[in-house]
């Protein structure tokens, strides 16, 4: 049989593929129905990082699709019509070149009305460069809002498509200093950031972490980034240890982090305080510490304790987590509860919309939200900067559990005072 090729693709077709997707043509012209249903179809693209380094940050938005795409079977009601909602989802492997891939191919191919980047700088950011380029209303979380504005040339005006939800650096700043302040130390800190986007606005000498600790009355020792997954900080620790570094803080991954744990334990460096982004914010990252990760601090973004209501279910942080809990058999994890909060904004934002299949329309809905969800409330009216919405954030510290190897407990909420801490701020006990 004769092989034909088409004009979209590599790939080769039979004639009767041709003429078969001929007849699917007609078939929808002759059950104008079926027109229809896609004709009211809302699509939304929903890019995260759910496997490779980034993975943890991910773990949690096939269990929050489920639920929304059981609360959405029946459709969306927007003014009055039922619209149905397809939401495509796509992995992107932790890779922001990836990222960027798939969200080109879901605007320019897929003609989705909405993009959800789901978390991390790595994800975020390639996804929102698209959607700002080719006009797509796009919400995301979870990575600083400095992050996501300063790189992509933000500073001093409005993105016009794109819309973020998260704390800032100074928040983050402050609760570290509040929980290395809590402590006493010699007040000489080690700082460690990765050679990447998330470590050169960390290490930022204008807004990132340097300056903070400086002006809080901190030395700060800050040698060369290191390059993500690598396998020597013997220059780091040697720095750290001439210094005379009592603190360490900054950002890293879990493999990078444990490697420094382990070498500095071998090399006979002790510091009393380990704070570190990313690395551990999650029960896996620090169980993979092993001993090591008694006692180590982090910020927290989200807790069970939070006091606010889900707008889609009326479900409050607690519900959230034990539901989790009982489905996985796994402990609550943070980006649980964002990952419940942008779909909220996401619906409002499409309930109210003049037209949920118009880009404009929705992103204009989205500028306008004004919504007490998960995590708080989410307006775009005073952040910041005109596309950001800050949210709450604590100082938190890993200590030996019960039911679980080790529990996150709350020891600081200078920033956020909306909870009482659940413990006071210990040094580090090394083996």
């Amino acid at each position: 049989m004769t092989k034909v090729r088409s004009l979209n693709s590599n790939l080769p077709f039979t004639r009767r593929t041709v003429l078969k997707g001929a007849g699917a043509a007609a078939a929808t012209v002759a059950m104008p129905w079926v027109a229809n249903a896609q004709a009211n179809t809302i699509k939304i693209g929903f890019v995260s990082p759910m496997t490779g380094p980034l993975g943890l940050f991910g773990e949690t938005d096939n269990f929050s699709l489920a639920k929304i795409k059981a609360l959405l079977a029946k459709g969306l009601q927007v003014g009055g019509k039922t619209y149905q909602v397809e939401i495509l989802a796509r992995h992107a492997q932790s890779n922001p070149n990836k990222a960027a891939e798939l969200a080109g191919d879901l605007i320019l191919n897929q003609k989705v009305h909405f993009m959800v980047p789901a978390s991390t700088t790595d994800i975020n950011n390639p996804t929102a460069d698209q959607c700002e380029l080719y006009g797509v209303p796009s919400m995301s979380s979870s990575s600083p809002w400095q992050a996501f504005v300063m790189p992509r040339g933000g500073a001093g005006k409005a993105f016009d498509w794109t819309y973020h939800m998260f704390w800032g650096l100074e928040d983050v700043l402050a609760t570290y200093v509040a929980l290395w302040k809590s402590v006493e130390t010699n007040k000489k800190i080690g700082l460690l950031f990765p050679r990447n986007a998330d470590g050169e606005t960390w290490g930022n000498n204008d807004y990132g972490l340097p300056p903070a600790v400086k002006k809080a009355g901190f030395a700060a020792t800050s040698p060369s980034m290191f390059q993500p997954l690598t396998n020597d900080f013997s220059a780091q620790i040697s720095d750290f240890k001439k210094n005379e570094c009592d603190l360490v803080g900054g950002i890293s991954y879990v493999p990078d982090l444990k490697t420094f744990i382990t070498q500095c334990k071998q090399q006979n460096y002790r510091p009393k305080v380990v704070t570190v982004a990313a690395a551990l914010l999650f029960p896996s990252g620090i169980e993979a510490m092993g001993e090591l990760g008694d006692g180590m601090s982090t910020e927290v973004w989200w807790t069970p304790s939070f006091p606010f209501k889900s707008s889609l279910t009326g479900e409050l942080s607690r519900d959230i987590a034990n539901a989790w809990g009982k489905e996985t058999g796994k402990q609550w994890t943070q980006p649980l509860g964002y990952s419940h909060a942008l779909w909220e904004v996401v619906l409002d934002a499409l309930k109210r919309s003049a037209d949920p299949l118009d880009r404009t329309a929705n992103r204009d809905a989205l500028k306008a939200t004004n919504l007490d969800t998960l995590v708080g409330k989410i307006s775009f009216a005073n952040g910041p900067h005109p596309n950001i919405c800050k949210t709450a954030i604590f100082g938190g510290q890993w200590v030996k559990g019960q039911k679980f190897p080790y529990d996150l407990k709350i020891v600081d909420t200078t920033v956020s005072p909306i909870i009482e801490p659940e413990a006071k701020m210990q040094l580090i006990r090394w083996s």
